[in-house]
């Protein structure tokens, strides 16, 4: 019989306990950066995945600074300068195990002491065009929109970026609006520019239309410029609906101030008749979202008012506080036949706004948010409501124009009056064009109203950048590269 102090194991029972033995160990918890350097988890087992910013190897440790994107803020890794390897180089993406400990440095509350730091993906910095000790400014990097993501002032506009469309959505969702997704072909050009990107099938027949010409479509097709026109389809069912999503412009133009292609948000309001009621949403909407801003990313917009737009943050703080300015058109071309400035484009009425015209205006009343109103009847396209107020004779439009930008918004109350627009529309020929456009006026009509944001020129306005080009992720526009 054998003693009871000793323990006799087939080979299989030796190779189950060994794996019991694997099994029972502690397996590190998978974090984020953001959730790592919150120092909830002190003391415990993680495992972080991201890219190296930096790398500092000394004769006995090794310290590294790794980012997932998360957060501006990196964690710093410290590890046993056995665990350095070749691969491990600024811009290398990793893989770190060991344990979260509270850090001696008084530059971070935590730091990462490393087990194993395996590299997932090599980068090499003599080639990666972002160099670990350069300050890089916003005009270097866009010329790397597949990488410019890695550096800090892009992925602090992305955050950014994400959490203004969740605050935005959040906004209407609480003030009971319906969200409806417009579609982005479309026959109609709501703005009557003409600035359309036509858009034909490759490879494939089309369809030919009494005159001839061949179309995937029964009518030629194009990239909406606005969901405006289906959102009053829906504003005929419920009392607010919105959308948001991308739009496009032809504009043969790679000024710091146009895209072919960004995102706009548009809402509209029934059983309104007034522009104020516009105004009103125009302005809480900007409040809300960039509140938000201010309160669920602050580091990241931090970064744009101390190293992109120096002191801008007080100008953001102001436009929390006081209500936006208010003046007619007429009233702005006052101001601007009174200016001693010298305008490149005329300034008489009739005369439609130009950004050096918007940008004077913004300067002349305190360089603070400014609401333009009234607009000459004639500039405006052929749903904007008649204000019949001869003889200047104007139309119930408004634009909101902001500091830096110019027009950020713009809106109008809506022709809901069926022989102004039936005549407007014969006027200039799309009677039959808009033949189901004039049916939501037939069919329990209401007043109603809506306007368009630009979300990049929102973006330019609350963190002071001057290039649409750098508050976008692939930024399109005449003669650019695609990706």
């Amino acid at each position: 019989m054998l003693p009871a102090n000793r323990l006799w194991l087939s080979e299989g029972g030796v190779g189950l306990l060994r794996s019991l033995r694997h099994y029972c160990q502690k397996t590190p918890r998978k974090l984020t950066i953001c959730e790592a350097i919150s120092h909830l988890q002190v003391g415990t087992k993680i495992k972080v995945q991201g890219w190296v910013r930096s790398v500092r190897p000394q004769k006995e440790n090794l310290f590294l600074h790794v980012n997932d994107g998360s957060s501006l803020q990196s964690l710093q890794v410290v590890a046993s300068s056995e665990l350095n390897h070749r691969l491990l180089t600024f811009g290398s993406a990793v893989e770190i195990s060991g344990s979260l400990v509270t850090s001696p440095s008084r530059k971070q509350e935590v730091e990462l002491q490393a087990d194993q730091i395996d590299v997932v993906g090599e980068c090499n910095p003599v080639y990666f065009p972002f160099k670990i000790k350069e300050k890089h400014g916003l005009e270097y990097i866009r010329q790397f929109p597949h990488l410019r993501c890695r550096t800090n002032a892009f992925s602090s506009l992305l955050r950014i970026r994400s959490e203004a469309t969740a605050a935005i959505q959040q906004y209407f969702k609480e003030k009971g609006f319906i969200q409806i997704h417009t579609p982005v072909l479309t026959s109609n050009d709501c703005e009557g520019a003409g600035e359309l990107f036509q858009v034909e099938p490759a490879g494939q027949e089309k369809n030919q239309d009494e005159e001839g010409h061949q179309h995937f479509f029964s009518v030629p097709a194009y990239l909406t410029v606005s969901g405006q026109l289906h959102l009053e389809v829906m504003a005929g069912a419920f009392p607010g609906v919105y959308t948001f999503g991308p739009t496009f412009r032809a504009e043969n133009s790679q000024s710091r101030r146009h895209l072919a292609e960004f995102y706009m948000v548009e809402a509209e309001i029934s059983f309104t008749q007034s522009l104020e009621d516009l105004m009103k949403v125009m302005e809480d909407l900007f409040r809300s979202t960039t509140e938000h801003l201010l309160t669920q990313c602050p580091e990241d917009v931090a970064l744009y008012h101390k190293h992109v737009s120096p002191g801008y943050r007080d100008n953001v703080d102001l436009m929390m506080k006081k209500s936006f300015n208010v003046i007619t058109y007429t009233e702005a071309i006052n101001i601007l036949n009174s200016s001693s400035k010298k305008f490149a484009f005329k300034t008489d009425w009739g005369c439609d706004l130009q950004t050096e015209h918007e940008k004077y205006l913004v300067k002349h009343c305190g360089d603070f948010p400014l609401f333009v109103t009234d607009y000459p009847y004639a500039l405006k396209p052929f749903y904007a409501r008649d204000n019949q107020d001869q003889p200047l004779h104007t139309a119930a439009a408004v634009d909101l124009l902001v500091p830096g930008v110019g027009e950020m918004c713009g809106g109008s109350l809506r022709e809901d009056r069926l022989d102004l627009l039936k005549t407007r529309l014969a006027q200039a020929g799309l009677d039959e064009t808009y033949g189901w456009y004039l049916d939501l006026r037939r069919f329990g009509s209401v007043p109603h109203g809506g306007f368009g944001m630009g979300f990049e020129r929102y973006l330019q306005c609350v963190l002071g950048v001057d290039n649409i080009k750098d508050v976008i992720p692939f930024p399109r526009y005449s003669r650019s590269c695609l990706l």
